[in-house]
Parts: C-alpha cells; structure tokens; sequence
C-alpha cells in the first residue's frame, strides 16, 4: 500500500514548488510473538515470549508484555538495563523519538534490543498499515506520536486476542496526559513506579526511579527565581537582551561561576546562588547583564563546600555566603545572572551518600566526586548498603523549591576507599571509555602468529640494515618511536625517524578503527592504562621492540653538521631497533666515552644535533614552559605509592623530544602541500593579554617586568627572571606562565585561515601530530594522509570529507582533555594514598596569595595545596590583606607571592568524599598559629614518655626511636622502606 502527501513550498522569488513525500505501508510486518500465529513469515523474527514462558504480575494477575512510550526510555533507561525488564515491545515512532532526542539514551537502548535474552522487539508501526496514522490539522508532533503508541498498543491487544492468546499489552507511561487518554480509551495503562512496585523484591529498583519532582525541602519556600521560557529566550537572545552561553563554575567558590560568550573577551562573571540559579557546570545558559553599578569581581576568597552538615537555616546561611562573595568590589568586571536553561551537561555522576542518622529515612543527600557539581537528593532504601560504597548517581529535575537538584540511584561501585573502586571513579568522571574490547574489535585483528611477508617488503624500503634505536621511560612497552643517525660521505649525517605503522593493521572504517576513533587515546594513570588500541598491537606487533623487526613510518634527513635541513624523504619501511634503552641508559651511553659502537656514536651524534635544534627554536621565540611533575616509585606486590619524587629530566629527553618536533613540523608542511583543505593540524592560540595580568603583576611585585606582546619576547623576559637565594623562582615564574596559555588544539586546515595554523608554544607556522600512533587517534589520521602523500596507499571519501574529519577532531580535543584531567586526578589519589599515616615537613614557595588563604608549591613532590588564613574566628591571630600588591601581613612578617615557606603536611581523612592534604605554617614562625615541626614534636613525646614508666618495661634514654611509636605503625612503616623494583611515570 502507498501514502502520499503533497507540499506545496512558495520561494522568496514567487516560484511555487511542489513536493510529493511517498509512505509506503504493508500488512506483512510481524508482532514479533511466539504466541502468534497469523503473522506471516512468522518463524523469521519472533522475540517476545508465549503465554507459558511470559511474566506475570501482581497488578496485571495474567501473562502481559510491555510497551513504552518514549518518555518512558529516555526517563527511566537505568530500570529498562536492569535484567528483570523483558518482553518489552519498542514502536519504531518511540526508537526514532530517543535517536532524535538523547544519542546516549538511544546507544543504551540499541544495546537492549541487541541482547536477544532481553527480548525487546522493534515493532515498524510507522509501515504497517493498520497502526500507521496521519498527523491531524492543528496536532503537535508530539501529540500525533502519542496518538500512535496508543493505536499500537490497541493493536496489539486485539491482534493477539483474535489468536485466542491471553497475553495482555500494556502501556508504560509518565506523561499523565497521555496516561489519562489510554484510561479512557479502555487501553491497559501503568506509570513506572506503579509498575516497579507491583514487582516482588521491588526496592532495588525503585531506587532507580526517576522522578521529576518529590517533596520540596519547605512547603512553599522557593530558593530560586523562574527560569524563562524557551520562546522568551529565543526572542531575547535574537534582540541581543539576553546573551548565551557555556557556565563553568569555580573550583575554588562554589558560589561562583562564569559563563564563556562570543563577542566577549573575557568570561562574565556569576555570583550569588540567586543568580546561579540552578545551572550545574557544562550547562548552556542565557544570561542577562546586570547593570554596571551591580557589577563586581572574582573573590579572593577560597571557600571550602558547605560541609557534612545539612543546612536547616537555609535563608540565613545564604544571607552569610552571599556576603562572603561579594565582598571584593576592588576592580569589577561584567557580571550577569542566569535567566534560563538552553541546554542540560547532565550525566550520570560518582559520590557517595551524605551520612544521616534518622533511621528509616529514604530521602538522602550524595555528595558527587567532582566538587563542582553540586549535592544531590535521592530517595534509597539500602542507606546502610549503599552508605560504604562508591555509587552513580543520576539527576532527574531542579525545581525551584528545592535547594539540591533531584536525582536517582543508578549503581554501586565498591567500597569506598578500595583502590580499584577508586580508579573506576576517576575513569567514569573523566568520561574515560573503558570496558573491554567488543568481540568485534578482537575479530579485526591479525590472526596470530603473525610474521611479515614478502608481499609486505615489496611495498616498503628494508631499513634493517640500519642501526636503529628507541629511547623511552623505564616500564615503557608501547614504543612508538624509533632514530638512527649515520654518517654520509659527503659529511652530512642522516637522520631518520621511525614511527610504528598502526595504518597497517587498522584499515579505515573497520570495528578497530571506530573504537580507537572514539578512544582517541591512551590515557595514562599513575598504576594502570587504559590502552586506545588492543594489547596485542600496542605492546606486541606495533610496538619497535629491540631485537625484533617492525613494521614502520620513516621520516628521513639529511642533515648538515649546524642542523640545518637538507632533503627530507618519507617511506614506508621494515626495521629492527637494536636496542629499547631508558633514558638513563642513552644517558649513560653517551656520558662514558669509553662507549665507542656505533650506537653509542649515533646517540652522540643525535644529542649534539638536537641541541643545535634547540637553540634555534629558541632563537626563534618558542617557550620554555613548566609543570610540577612527579613520579612514584610503586610496591611490586600492592601497587601502592612507597615514594615520590619530582621528575628529572636528563638530556636524552630532550633530544628524544627535538626529533619528534622536527618530524612532527615536517610531515605537517606536507600534508598541507598535498592536502590544503583536509588536513589534521595541531595549533596553539596565543593568549589574550587579559591571560597574562596575573603573570605580570607577579613579576612586577618581584621586580622584574615581564612583556607579552609576542612569544618571542614573553621568552626573552623569562630567560632574564633569576633571583639569587631562591633557586626555584624561575621555574614557579614559568609554571605561572604556563597557566594563562590556551589549549593547544587539532583542527582541519580548511576550517581555519593560513594564520592560525600557527603554533605559539612551539613559535612555530604550522604543525601536527605523526610520531604516537599508538596512543594517539591523531596520528593515525596523519599517517593515512602521508601514506596517499607518498604513492603507500589509496585514498578514501572519508579521508578527504572536512566536516567529519573536523568532528573527529572535536572528539580528539574533548578526549584529550579528560584523558589529561583523569591522569591529574590518579596523581592525586596516589598522593594522598602516599600521606596516608604520615606526617611531613617540607620546604616549598608561595605560588599565589588569596584573601584567605596562600595557595603553596612543594617542589620536592611537584604538588600545591592551600594553606588557611584567619581560618578560626576565635583564634588570636588575624592577617591583614593587601589587594594591590597581593600579600599577607601579620605584625612584622609578609608573605608574598615566590616567598619560601616551610609547611607541615597531612592527610585529613574526616570527610571520606574529599580526603585532602592539610598544610599547616612551621616557618616562618608565628605563635599561636604555626607548628611545631614534626621532629620537634616527636622530640617533645620523648622527653615526656622518658618520664613515664609504663605497665611493660622503663624506656630509657638508648631506646630506639622506632620503639616508642606505635608498634601497628612502625610495621606500616618498615613494609613502606621496601625497595621499589619499577617506576610508575
């Protein structure tokens, strides 16, 4: 059977068109149950189960199957995972309402359907010709859908009837319009929760319900203003009334926030949880300017969260905070307030459950991980299960009579505390895929063992006459880099650089490649990786282990002795490296000059090659930045943290690090010869100056003047910034830089103008990334453009398509960005698992001065933490803040911004959620608020103890110092002095 509808469309000229839009409808599509048997072609697709093998219930007191509306999906898809939901029957108008309205909801969903235990069927009413239906005159689209999964389910009835089956099909529905109309209809009809609770051993699932709305904290207390409506943001936004934006709210003031606009150089400013007015950080919100006398400026203050405690006075406590954050009005800034809600950033968050001492409550507070998402509600009945373990926690509404948002329980973790439970956490938080890899991915790998054939080496240059060679950290089994160096006989030297060639086994468009598409990389924490592409390529096939042939991407030069670029060429090769050295051992190699093989030259020759190098990047403006980088040195057994230490760098980093750029710069010029419109790029925006002010001014408070007007110049001025007696003051100057740099980000040449191609930390026109295929989706691409550059391989659509090449870019900055955040976040972890029973003084310098508080760097360990100011109200010491020149005074003693410091350090452990690492003033000393140092106080327990005779024996004055410590803790701490075998970087 045919449908038609004609359309007819005016253009702007007056030229009528017409179009006709044809549905075909047939009356051969099966109800998908076994318990049918009128559908024709029955045997080919049947899922749902017969009367005997099919569910009952409670409420229903007969067989029955389910269908959803779609709502109902996209609302409560946490219950719909849940095994215990089945024969469920999803209308082809439902699947296309979910694909349109959530990709993730719907990507849960097809994974459902795809489990043929579930036994969810896809019925295609929208072509069969007795529940297909017109759209009314006047009717919505929303309305008319409804309409439909109603006429479906009606069917659905009365089909199975005429079979003389028993089975009932009821409709599953929130929307209480649509519930109110089926009741009417005489169709069988439940909500969600009425059904959930008519199943036995309902509470688990219950739990997961999402409500949009449940008792309010105050009957009738309304925290928030309203948010406008959609059609007033619309019409606000269009007049330039209202701006929109991306909120991002502070890690430092839960009270402030700002939101990213274009035509604005700086972010405007959000203070007041009035005028947050229920946006949580991610959200896209319209914004209206407040007037310039209510303008205000960023606070100085760092305020902690709004502890443990359930707020009751919620008024007066807002009255307090409100006045904390307003309290700086030194140099305002355009300020706004939140007028409504564009688009939601919901996902699904980790936490725990805010402890509660009110037996049989079911209503709770969870407490997310990420301290800028704020606390949720939820209703649970396992509090005593659920209050030991990490869970996942979804939010469901906001409405304005709540303080918290109003949320559901998803799914437990693990114990809190329990380090595998804790990893999970920074993974899922950082939007970190990693689950196993699909039976589909593994399928596109080679089938093992695999060798290289001759087929192979007739398309490739045979490089394995070359002494090769690969420098990496210690415990590196992911080696995708490789250099030789020889000498020519005219004098120059060759260089070459050699890149594992992942192209080769992931072919464009394969499982493989559509999951390492989506990885995007590899993300390292501090124990554990979570690989982009399967271990048997990344640590076996592709990676160019010594001693073993490969298969590889090879740049090669042809150098003169001052490093400048003669020839370049690029190749398809076969290699064998002959040695995977560490650092330390290239070191060592070039250091002893009574090495004199030809690897220990080639190393010598690419170390005075790559400092030639980068003299000239230098010269030519690039920077010399800093970050505080640690390492851990890791027990064997347990894989906890016994010691850290700050990286150290050594010369062969550096070389390494040359070749890389240089190929890097290279393999960029010609892709962007060959391919102008299509290729992947890296570039690094410069900075506005409004960036820089805070790098400024700390030079200028010290004396030194620093210039920004280019890279160039911002380097020069480093260069000069020394000061005798504080050693580490060029490397805090330089890690302060580094903070008001952009985000270095890949692109398609095409999207952008020749001129911002530019890369500014490098100081460098243009450049991409070609030498980490392994861990990075970036190179990948790069090597399949370089590989059509060459005559290696044939190009693709895809490989030339712009917009789909820009959105995998897209993909790659966001991926890039968590993998970097989870990667601080395990560093984090590690650290305080280090602190745990520990109590430590440590030199370090002031990297910033706030209102309240010296925000401090230990460089032994390459982390900062916040030392508090004025911090009891009681206490008899009060430090004086000076805004202009940003410093803390009390009596005779500043702190300054670079100032040495001596600090002691501690875990606190109270608030299990947020363990955070107390720093407590030891020098200078000031009484009644520094401590003691921690060997003065162990120095004070001997004296005392020397005092005392205890039950067991006389502590004289030659007892060893470990035996008057607890003797649990000093078994702790000799198990912690054991010699760690590798380094976790």
């Amino acid at each position: 059977m045919l449908t038609t509808k004609v359309f007819f469309r005016k253009t702007k000229g007056g030229k009528v068109f017409k179009t006709v839009r044809e549905h075909y409808l047939r009356d051969d599509i099966h109800c998908g149950s076994k318990a049918c048997d009128k559908c024709l072609y029955r045997n080919k697709n049947i899922i749902l189960d017969d009367e005997d093998s099919s569910a009952k219930n409670i409420k229903l007191m007969q067989p029955y199957y389910l269908l959803l509306d779609t709502n109902i999906v996209l609302d409560q898809i946490d219950i719909l995972e849940e095994e215990v939901i089945c024969n469920v029957i999803i209308l082809q108008t439902v699947l296309e309402e979910v694909k349109h309205k959530s990709s993730t909801v719907y990507k849960k969903l097809k994974n459902i359907i795809g489990d043929t235990h579930r036994k969810f069927y896809v019925f295609v009413n929208e072509h069969h010709k007795d529940t297909y239906i017109e759209r009314n005159p006047g009717e919505s689209m929303n309305d008319r859908n409804d309409r439909a999964i109603r006429l479906a389910t009606k069917w659905y009835n009365k089909h199975l009837s005429s079979n003389g089956c028993n089975i009932k099909t009821v409709l599953l529905t929130d929307d209480a319009k649509n519930k109110e109309q089926a009741e009417n209809e005489g169709i069988p009809v439940l909500s969600m929760e009425d059904y959930v609770t008519s199943l036995e051993n309902s509470s688990i699932l219950a739990d997961k319900l999402c409500k949009r709305s449940y008792g309010g904290e105050k009957s009738g207390l309304e925290f928030f203003p309203c948010h406008l409506t959609p059609v007033q943001l619309h019409s606000g936004i269009k007049s330039g009334k209202y701006l929109q934006g991306t909120f991002a709210i502070s890690r430092e003031n839960f009270l402030e926030g700002y939101v990213n606009t274009e035509g604005m150089e700086k972010p405007i400013l959000i203070q007041g949880r009035s005028n947050l007015n229920r946006a949580v950080d991610g959200d896209t919100v319209a914004i209206e300017l407040l007037a310039e006398d209510e303008w205000s400026s960023p606070s100085d203050i760092v305020l902690q969260d709004e502890g443990e405690a359930d707020v009751d006075d919620v008024l007066e406590t807002e009255k307090v905070l409100d006045q904390i954050v307003t309290s700086n009005k030194m140099q305002k800034t355009p300020s706004a307030k939140i007028i409504g809600i564009i688009r939601r950033n919901w996902r699904q968050y980790c936490g725990i459950l805010q402890p509660s001492n009110i037996e049989g409550n079911v209503k709770h507070l969870f407490v997310p991980a990420e301290r800028k998402i704020p606390k949720i509600r939820i209703e649970t009945r396992q509090y005593h299960l659920l209050s030991k373990q990490r869970i996942i926690v979804a939010i469901d509404s906001w409405p304005r009579n709540s303080r918290y948002p109003l949320g559901h329980f998803v799914r437990a973790l693990g114990e809190i505390g329990d380090k595998v439970t804790e990893n999970e956490v920074i993974l899922l938080e950082h939007d970190v895929p990693h689950s196993r890899f699909s039976d589909a991915v593994l399928s596109s790998l080679p089938k093992m063992p695999w060798c290289i054939t001759e087929t192979d080496l007739a398309h490739r240059e045979d490089l394995r006459h070359l002494d090769i060679c690969s420098v990496d950290p210690p415990g590196c089994t992911d080696i995708d880099d490789a250099l030789h160096c020889k000498e020519l006989p005219n004098g120059n030297l060759e260089v070459g650089v050699h890149i594992a060639d992942v192209t080769h086994f992931i072919r464009p468009g394969t499982a493989l490649d559509k999951e390492a598409a989506l990885r995007a990389t590899t993300v390292y924490l501090v124990d554990t990786r979570i690989q982009m592409i399967p271990e048997l390529l990344s640590t076996n096939l592709c990676s160019l282990r010594g001693n073993e042939e490969r298969l590889a991407f090879s740049c090669i030069w042809e150098l003169d002795r001052d490093a400048n670029v003669i020839t370049t060429r690029y190749c398809k090769s076969v290699i064998c490296s002959r040695a995977a050295m560490t650092y330390d051992e290239a070191q060592l190699k070039i250091d002893d000059i009574t090495q004199q093989d030809v690897l220990a030259q080639s190393l010598r020759n690419l170390n005075n090659l790559a400092k030639k190098l980068k003299k000239k990047r230098l010269e030519n403006g690039a920077l010399v930045l800093a970050s505080p980088e640690i390492r851990f040195h890791v027990d064997d057994e347990t894989h906890d943290p016994i010691d850290v230490e700050a990286k150290k760098l050594k010369e062969t980093n550096s070389m390494v690090e040359e070749f890389m750029l240089l190929a890097n710069t290279s393999v960029a010029k010609k892709i962007v010869e060959e391919f102008p419109e299509c290729a992947v790029l890296r570039r690094h925006p410069e900075p506005p100056p409004a960036n820089f002010e805070p790098l400024i001014k700390a030079g200028k408070n010290q004396g030194f003047t620093i210039n920004t007007n280019s890279g160039k110049e911002l380097a020069e001025s480093l260069d000069k910034c020394h000061k005798e007696g504080n050693p580490y003051f060029n490397t805090m100057l330089r890690i302060l830089a580094t903070r008001c740099m952009m985000q270095a980000v890949y692109f398609i040449s095409g999207m952008h103008q020749r001129s911002e191609y530019f890369h500014y930390g490098l100081a460098c026109p243009i450049y991409t990334h070609f030498t980490s295929p392994i861990r990075r989706y970036a190179d990948v691409m790069v090597h399949r453009l370089l590989a059509v550059c060459i005559g290696a391989d044939a190009t693709y659509p895809d490989l030339l398509d712009k917009k789909k090449n820009q959105a995998l870019c897209q993909n790659l900055n966001y991926r890039n960005r968590m993998a970097q955040y989870a990667a601080r976040a395990s560093v984090a972890l590690n650290t305080h698992l280090f602190f745990r029973e520990k109590v430590q003084d440590e030199e370090g310098y002031i990297l910033f001065v706030r209102k309240n508080a010296l925000q401090v760097l230990i460089p032994k360990y390459g982390l900062e933490g916040t030392l508090y100011l004025n911090e009891k109200k009681e206490s008899t010491v009060s430090f004086t803040y000076n805004s202009e020149d940003h410093s803390q005074t009390y009596g005779n003693i500043t702190f300054r911004t670079f100032d040495p410091v001596v600090v002691q350090i501690r875990l606190d452990r109270t608030n299990v959620q947020h363990e955070k690492l107390i720093f407590k003033l030891v020098k200078p000393y000031i009484p009644g608020f520094s401590v003691p140092s921690v060997s003065e106080g162990v120095a004070h327990i001997v004296q005392l103890k020397s005092t005392i005779e205890t039950p067991k024996r006389k502590l004289d004055e030659d007892t060893p110092m470990e035996d008057i410590t607890d003797s649990a803790e000093s078994k702790k701490k000799k198990k912690k002095k054991k010699k760690p075998k590798h380094f976790v970087h």
